[in-house]
């Protein structure tokens, strides 16, 4: 069963809890709300369990690994800016804004990093 499947499940049971809660105090039933409450604690307690065992939650991903080829390129391309007379502080500040961009696009829009 896939973390996102077992997070979802969760979920379903804590909300169930929380109406089985009201519905039990609504009833006067101390011991029913008492026992959907430790169901819904339960279930919080999964979705934790499931976040750290798999990782910081649906979609996360650890850092990339380095593209070494891409990173020399990307290096080339600097001196070569460097050389024609750009000042390499202001191409090296350019790059740093573009990745930083770039993160956060795929941050907003859900994008999973290419391969």
């Amino acid at each position: 069963m896939s973390p996102r499947v077992v997070r979802r499940v969760a979920v379903a049971v804590c909300i169930a809890a929380i109406a089985g809660m009201i519905v039990s105090a609504v009833g006067e039933s101390t011991a029913g709300a008492l026992t959907a409450g430790m169901v819904a604690a339960a279930a919080a307690l999964a979705m934790i369990l499931v976040t750290a065992v798999t990782g910081a939650g649906p979609g996360a991903a650890g850092p990339s690994p380095v593209d070494e080829s891409l990173a020399a390129e990307v290096e080339d391309r600097i001196h070569a800016l460097v050389a024609t007379g750009a000042d390499e502080a202001s191409v090296r500040e350019l790059v740093g804004a573009a990745v930083r961009l770039g993160k956060r696009r795929r941050r907003t829009e859900g994008d999973s990093p290419a391969a």
